[in-house]
């Protein structure tokens, strides 16, 4: 059991992770190496696993990766509890970190940052990942909770369904009469499009389900990796794209994009997965993304 554990050999293992190497954390934690070393071999052999891939720098293994969490879990309660007994130093900020998709995070998540109370004081660290691929960071234990496509909570975390965001695939008028003059289901297979990076198959899906799973999007393709730019390189003709409702609509009654399949939009749903912790700030954050969640997004 992780209660088993010695604590000081769980926070030197984290501190070899976040370090990257033996000596770094012997260093941060201003022991030998020799003493690092013997701690992690010693947690090891309690566990029974390999926890550590001896890389430059080094990698948790799988099971590593279930320790690392357990240990940042631990790091959150004894901050927590540190605060509730008045030992924190003075306005020490309680640092929430969060895996966010780029168009949650350029649409409606940052007005959920600004409901949470200013006290006791939040200090948030985003990082920036697909919605099918936050779910990985919980995973590792590199964040305390995820806005995520995926509805299976990850070991020693809860879920709770936030809404479903809507894309409209579409373009700028110039482009669609240039390029999708014609039966869409063939237009669509040899357009250029613009995707979000190689690992966006949003366009690609739509195209196949247009085609009735014959093919996916053109080859002649534009990455452009922020929300932003993504819908800029869309109304400056690049390509078409599947842009968010809400980013969408303005453009659309400017005229600037026009609509391809209006009945066929696409509807990704997310979730709100945390750790399993009684957290007070942690608990703050997730109340006031799921308000503005249920504000902003489809149900």
């Amino acid at each position: 059991m992780m209660t088993d554990l010695p604590l000081d050999h769980v926070r030197t293992l984290l501190a070899v992770v976040d370090e990257g190497t033996f000596d770094a954390a012997a260093a941060a934690l201003h022991v030998t190496p020799s003493a690092v070393s013997q701690r992690v071999k010693a947690l090891e052999q309690r566990t029974g696993r390999v926890l550590l891939v001896r890389t430059k720098p080094v990698r948790p293994t799988e099971s590593g990766e279930v320790v690392v969490r357990f240990a940042r879990q631990l790091a959150r309660l004894e901050r927590d509890a540190r605060a509730e007994l008045g030992m924190s130093g003075a306005r020490e900020p309680t640092r929430v970190s969060v895996a966010v998709n780029a168009d949650s995070l350029a649409t409606w998540f940052l007005g959920a940052l600004t409901r949470v109370p200013e006290e006791p004081p939040l200090s948030f660290e985003l990082r920036r990942e697909d919605e099918a691929h936050t779910a990985a960071l919980l995973r590792e234990g590199l964040v305390m909770a995820a806005v995520t496509s995926s509805p299976d909570a990850v070991s020693g975390c809860s879920v709770r369904p936030l809404g479903r965001m809507r894309y409209l695939a579409a373009a700028s008028p110039e482009f669609a009469g240039r390029h999708l003059d014609g039966p869409l289901r063939e237009a669509l297979a040899v357009a250029p499009v613009v995707a979000f990076d190689r690992r966006d198959e949003l366009q690609d899906a739509f195209v196949r389900r247009v085609r009735r799973g014959r093919g996916g999007a053109s080859a002649v393709r534009h990455f452009v990796p922020t929300s932003e730019g993504f819908v800029a390189a869309v109304v400056a003709g690049l390509g078409w794209g599947l842009v968010p409702e809400v980013q969408a609509d303005p453009l659309l009654s400017a005229g600037r994009l026009v609509p391809l399949a209006p009945d066929r939009t696409v509807d990704v749903p997310l979730y709100w997965q945390q750790w399993k912790l009684d957290s007070p700030a942690l608990a703050t954050v997730a109340e006031a993304v799921a308000a503005t969640a249920a504000e902003a997004l489809r149900g």
